[in-house]
């Protein structure tokens, strides 16, 4: 197999039948005075990815990571904390657009930096996108032109946020290397660095693929705790229109017509339904934006009176910021 392609068609006798797919997650949690269910437009897809493509994906991003560390990237797109302390985040690498989960040093808000540029994705990540698409894990609706991957050392996570409304429904995130949890709820609690506690947790096996949307991406807030092991994962996101980069031009290996879906194109996504009670028990129901939205902004938060926990610039600096790390090289991981 090239170490830049994949076969769209999952090599001989078309590996879409490996596939798994479970779409049926349920946790019901009190919203506006309602229960809903949170983890509701979750799906997880296994089987999407057979080991040897895995291992050349793992490849590939061992590659693009010793590029960043030799300044080989564009000055954005690779980042890694400054000083590596348990529960401070992750090494980092963006394709598409440079984003921030928090105000940067230069005053840019959360969200993506529109006079920034960073790589493109590289020809393998493109690749991904296809099968994707193709395979039906991702509607061709929301065909992605973005992705972070975060390489994770033993301790690294992510703590609790929504994913920023820049990027359109649903979005999805492919996991490497090694088996973990990632917790979802509208309270998540932070302990201690890398520690968090949420109402539900889903395991997220090696090659497995989550999809965010609905209420499981706008309702119910989701983190990674401090992995017990070396992981990678890449997540795909299509970018709103409205915020594109000002110098952005489509790519076209991932232009709809060159994509050859497997099926026609789902429906488009269509806003969330949340219903609550009024005061004198009638129901109404009302809308999120597109894709389920009821939170605005991807917070990073230390909800439900948990231990303080706070994310330091000079100790994990903006995704995005260019860092002279004292991680230090750790080798392949």
């Amino acid at each position: 197999m090239s170490s830049s392609d994949l076969d769209p068609a999952g090599g001989a006798g078309n590996g879409m039948e490996r596939v798994e797919r479970k779409k049926d997650f349920r946790h019901m949690e009190l919203v506006d005075g309602r229960m809903v269910n949170v983890l509701q437009g979750l799906e997880l897809h296994t089987g999407v990815f057979s080991p040897a493509e895995q291992q050349s994906i793992v490849d590939c991003v061992h590659d693009l990571q010793d590029k960043g560390r030799r300044g080989l990237l564009r000055e954005r797109s690779y980042s890694e904390p400054r000083k590596w302390m348990r529960g401070k985040g992750r090494a980092t690498i963006q394709c598409g657009c440079c984003y921030n989960y928090a105000t940067d040093r230069r005053g840019n808000p959360p969200g993506i930096i529109r006079d920034e540029e960073v790589d493109p994705l590289p020809p393998l990540l493109k690749s991904m996108v296809r099968r994707l698409v193709g395979w039906r894990v991702l509607p061709a609706a929301c065909v992605p032109d973005s992705c972070i991957v975060n390489i994770y050392d033993v301790g690294d996570c992510i703590p609790p946020h929504i994913d920023h409304r820049d990027f359109l429904r649903p979005f999805c995130t492919v996991s490497f290397l090694a088996e973990c949890s990632i917790l979802f709820g509208r309270g998540l609690k932070v302990l201690g660095p890398g520690e968090f506690a949420g109402s539900a947790s889903i395991s997220l096996p090696v090659g497995s693929v989550l999809v965010l949307n609905g209420n499981g991406a706008d309702v119910a807030k989701h983190c990674v705790p401090a992995v017990p092991a070396k992981r990678i994962s890449i997540t795909f996101r299509k970018m709103d229109r409205a915020k594109l980069p000002f110098n952005f031009r489509p790519d076209p290996d991932l232009l709809l017509h060159n994509l050859a879906p497997a099926a026609p194109a789902p429906a488009p996504v269509r806003p969330a339904v949340i219903a609550t009670t009024n005061s004198n028990g009638s129901q109404q129901q009302r809308q999120g934006p597109a894709g389920g939205a009821a939170v605005e902004g991807e917070q990073m938060s230390a909800a439900g009176g948990g231990a303080s926990f706070v994310l330091s610039s000079d100790d994990f600096p903006a995704l995005g910021a260019k860092a002279t790390s004292t991680r230090g090289s750790r080798g392949r991981r």
